[in-house]
Protein backbone atom coordinates (compact mmCIF):
# COMPACT_ATOMS: atom_id res chain seq x y z
CA UNK A 1 0.00 0.00 0.00
CA UNK A 2 1.49 3.08 -1.01
CA UNK A 3 1.59 6.50 1.35
CA UNK A 4 -0.98 8.14 -0.02
CA UNK A 5 -3.61 4.98 0.18
CA UNK A 6 -2.18 4.36 3.45
CA UNK A 7 -2.89 8.11 4.59
CA UNK A 8 -6.70 7.84 3.22
CA UNK A 9 -7.27 4.36 4.63
CA UNK A 10 -5.96 5.74 8.42
CA UNK A 11 -7.51 8.29 8.25
CA UNK A 12 -11.47 7.03 7.29
CA UNK A 13 -10.61 4.45 9.60
CA UNK A 14 -10.32 6.73 12.40
CA UNK A 15 -12.56 8.96 11.44
CA UNK A 16 -15.45 6.47 11.16
CA UNK A 17 -14.78 5.06 14.94
CA UNK A 18 -14.70 8.82 15.87
CA UNK A 19 -17.98 9.49 13.85
CA UNK A 20 -18.11 13.02 15.20
CA UNK A 21 -21.48 13.57 13.02
CA UNK A 22 -23.07 11.07 15.35
CA UNK A 23 -21.85 12.72 18.18
CA UNK A 24 -23.41 15.79 17.38
CA UNK A 25 -26.91 15.45 18.95
CA UNK A 26 -25.10 13.99 22.38
CA UNK A 27 -23.26 17.32 22.08
CA UNK A 28 -26.10 19.35 21.77
CA UNK A 29 -27.72 17.68 24.71
CA UNK A 30 -24.86 18.26 27.04
CA UNK A 31 -24.10 21.95 26.03
CA UNK A 32 -27.97 23.28 25.24
CA UNK A 33 -27.88 25.22 28.72
CA UNK A 34 -24.25 27.07 27.22
CA UNK A 35 -24.11 30.20 25.67
CA UNK A 36 -21.88 30.21 22.59
CA UNK A 37 -19.00 31.20 23.90
CA UNK A 38 -18.97 28.21 26.12
CA UNK A 39 -20.20 25.71 24.02
CA UNK A 40 -17.26 26.69 21.79
CA UNK A 41 -14.66 26.47 24.76
CA UNK A 42 -16.12 23.07 25.92
CA UNK A 43 -15.40 21.79 22.42
CA UNK A 44 -12.17 22.72 22.21
CA UNK A 45 -10.75 21.46 25.14
CA UNK A 46 -12.70 18.31 24.60
CA UNK A 47 -11.52 17.54 20.78
CA UNK A 48 -7.87 18.53 22.04
CA UNK A 49 -8.05 15.57 24.99
CA UNK A 50 -9.49 13.22 23.03
CA UNK A 51 -6.81 14.07 20.28
CA UNK A 52 -3.72 13.70 23.24
CA UNK A 53 -5.54 10.23 24.31
CA UNK A 54 -5.76 8.90 20.44
CA UNK A 55 -1.79 10.21 20.21
CA UNK A 56 -0.88 8.72 23.98
CA UNK A 57 -2.09 4.98 22.92
CA UNK A 58 -0.53 5.20 19.04
CA UNK A 59 2.96 5.93 20.58
CA UNK A 60 2.89 3.72 23.09
CA UNK A 61 0.14 0.78 21.99
CA UNK A 62 3.09 -1.25 21.08
CA UNK A 63 4.98 -0.98 24.25
CA UNK A 64 2.01 -1.85 25.44
CA UNK A 65 0.76 -4.87 23.95
CA UNK A 66 4.42 -6.11 24.21
CA UNK A 67 4.28 -6.00 27.83
CA UNK A 68 1.24 -8.07 28.58
CA UNK A 69 2.85 -10.57 25.63
CA UNK A 70 0.22 -9.22 23.19
CA UNK A 71 0.32 -9.33 19.72
CA UNK A 72 -1.29 -6.79 17.10
CA UNK A 73 -2.97 -9.46 14.96
CA UNK A 74 -4.67 -10.68 18.52
CA UNK A 75 -5.71 -7.19 19.33
CA UNK A 76 -6.48 -6.93 15.66
CA UNK A 77 -8.94 -9.66 15.84
CA UNK A 78 -10.37 -8.89 19.17
CA UNK A 79 -10.58 -4.68 18.22
CA UNK A 80 -12.47 -5.90 14.92
CA UNK A 81 -15.47 -7.83 16.94
CA UNK A 82 -15.47 -4.91 19.16
CA UNK A 83 -15.61 -2.39 16.31
CA UNK A 84 -18.42 -4.80 14.23
CA UNK A 85 -20.38 -4.36 17.51
CA UNK A 86 -20.24 -0.88 17.24
CA UNK A 87 -21.23 -0.97 13.76
CA UNK A 88 -23.95 -2.97 14.13
CA UNK A 89 -25.58 -0.21 16.96
CA UNK A 90 -24.60 2.72 14.13
CA UNK A 91 -26.78 0.84 11.68
CA UNK A 92 -29.88 0.68 13.77
CA UNK A 93 -29.08 4.00 14.99
CA UNK A 94 -28.47 2.86 18.81
CA UNK A 95 -26.48 4.93 21.05
CA UNK A 96 -23.32 2.65 21.14
CA UNK A 97 -22.52 0.91 24.66
CA UNK A 98 -18.97 0.99 23.87
CA UNK A 99 -19.36 4.99 24.18
CA UNK A 100 -21.36 5.92 26.42
CA UNK A 101 -24.93 5.00 27.59
CA UNK A 102 -28.11 6.55 28.22
CA UNK A 103 -27.49 6.84 32.25
CA UNK A 104 -24.49 8.26 31.48
CA UNK A 105 -25.62 11.02 29.21
CA UNK A 106 -28.46 11.41 31.90
CA UNK A 107 -26.21 11.85 34.46
CA UNK A 108 -23.57 14.19 33.25
CA UNK A 109 -26.14 16.97 32.51
CA UNK A 110 -25.00 18.02 36.11
CA UNK A 111 -21.22 17.84 35.60
CA UNK A 112 -19.34 21.17 35.36
CA UNK A 113 -16.44 18.87 33.51
CA UNK A 114 -18.09 17.16 30.53
CA UNK A 115 -15.97 18.23 28.57
CA UNK A 116 -13.64 15.24 29.65
CA UNK A 117 -16.35 12.87 30.58
CA UNK A 118 -18.04 11.69 29.00
CA UNK A 119 -17.58 14.15 26.03
CA UNK A 120 -13.46 13.78 25.29
CA UNK A 121 -13.93 10.24 26.88
CA UNK A 122 -15.37 7.98 25.87
CA UNK A 123 -17.48 9.36 23.21
CA UNK A 124 -14.03 10.55 21.10
CA UNK A 125 -11.81 8.62 22.32
CA UNK A 126 -12.92 5.34 23.26
CA UNK A 127 -12.10 1.31 23.38
CA UNK A 128 -13.11 1.21 19.76
CA UNK A 129 -10.66 4.47 18.61
CA UNK A 130 -7.77 3.47 21.25
CA UNK A 131 -8.06 -0.01 19.33
CA UNK A 132 -8.11 1.38 16.11
CA UNK A 133 -4.77 3.23 16.35
CA UNK A 134 -3.20 0.87 17.86
CA UNK A 135 -3.30 -1.75 15.54
CA UNK A 136 -2.97 1.16 12.86
CA UNK A 137 0.72 2.21 14.30
CA UNK A 138 1.09 -1.72 14.56
CA UNK A 139 0.63 -3.03 11.34
CA UNK A 140 3.32 -1.05 9.54
CA UNK A 141 7.22 -0.93 10.76
CA UNK A 142 7.75 1.98 8.29
CA UNK A 143 8.54 5.20 10.30
CA UNK A 144 6.90 7.25 7.32
CA UNK A 145 3.67 4.97 7.77
CA UNK A 146 3.42 5.49 11.41
CA UNK A 147 3.56 9.49 11.04
CA UNK A 148 1.14 9.15 8.46
CA UNK A 149 -1.31 7.73 11.21
CA UNK A 150 -0.35 10.16 13.46
CA UNK A 151 -1.11 13.06 10.88
CA UNK A 152 -4.92 11.05 10.15
CA UNK A 153 -5.01 11.59 14.09
CA UNK A 154 -4.62 14.92 14.12
CA UNK A 155 -6.41 15.51 10.50
CA UNK A 156 -9.33 13.74 12.02
CA UNK A 157 -9.69 15.21 15.03
CA UNK A 158 -9.33 18.77 13.62
CA UNK A 159 -12.47 17.81 11.50
CA UNK A 160 -13.81 16.95 14.13
CA UNK A 161 -13.43 20.60 15.97
CA UNK A 162 -15.03 21.82 13.13
CA UNK A 163 -18.23 19.80 13.34
CA UNK A 164 -18.15 20.20 16.99
CA UNK A 165 -17.84 24.16 16.85
CA UNK A 166 -20.57 24.37 14.12
CA UNK A 167 -22.52 21.67 15.86
CA UNK A 168 -25.98 23.57 15.90
CA UNK A 169 -25.73 24.80 12.67
CA UNK A 170 -25.55 21.42 11.01
CA UNK A 171 -28.03 20.00 13.46
CA UNK A 172 -30.31 22.90 12.13
CA UNK A 173 -29.65 22.13 8.55
CA UNK A 174 -29.45 18.27 8.44
CA UNK A 175 -31.94 17.68 11.63
CA UNK A 176 -31.90 14.57 14.06
CA UNK A 177 -33.48 12.49 10.48
CA UNK A 178 -30.38 13.28 8.97
CA UNK A 179 -27.75 12.33 11.65
CA UNK A 180 -29.89 8.67 11.34
CA UNK A 181 -29.27 8.53 7.95
CA UNK A 182 -25.77 9.37 8.42
CA UNK A 183 -24.66 6.95 11.53
CA UNK A 184 -26.11 4.02 9.64
CA UNK A 185 -23.78 4.84 6.27
CA UNK A 186 -20.66 5.38 8.90
CA UNK A 187 -21.93 2.34 10.50
CA UNK A 188 -21.64 0.20 7.02
CA UNK A 189 -18.37 1.42 6.56
CA UNK A 190 -17.03 0.82 10.37
CA UNK A 191 -18.51 -3.05 9.66
CA UNK A 192 -15.99 -3.29 6.71
CA UNK A 193 -13.29 -1.77 8.41
CA UNK A 194 -14.27 -4.83 11.32
CA UNK A 195 -13.85 -7.25 8.80
CA UNK A 196 -10.90 -6.41 7.44
CA UNK A 197 -9.36 -6.22 10.51
CA UNK A 198 -10.80 -9.25 11.54
CA UNK A 199 -9.96 -11.66 8.53
CA UNK A 200 -6.08 -10.19 7.86
CA UNK A 201 -5.86 -10.84 11.62
CA UNK A 202 -6.81 -14.72 11.05
CA UNK A 203 -4.55 -14.47 8.15
CA UNK A 204 -1.79 -13.53 9.73
CA UNK A 205 -2.15 -15.41 12.95
CA UNK A 206 -2.75 -18.41 10.47
CA UNK A 207 0.12 -17.47 8.53
CA UNK A 208 2.47 -17.52 11.83
CA UNK A 209 1.26 -20.64 12.91
CA UNK A 210 1.97 -22.26 9.65
CA UNK A 211 5.63 -20.73 9.57
CA UNK A 212 6.50 -22.54 12.74
CA UNK A 213 4.74 -25.64 11.82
Amino acid sequence: MDDLAFLTYSFISIFVIVNPISGVVTFISLTSHMTFEEKNILAKRAVILACIIALFFALTGKTMLNLFGIDVDSLRIAGGILLFHVALDMMFAKVSRESITENEIHESLERSDIWIFPIALPLLTGPGTITTVIVLMGSTDDMGQKFLVILSILLAFFVCLVIFLFSRRIYRHIGYTGMLVFTRIMGLFLAALAADFITTGIWNVYNAFSSVS
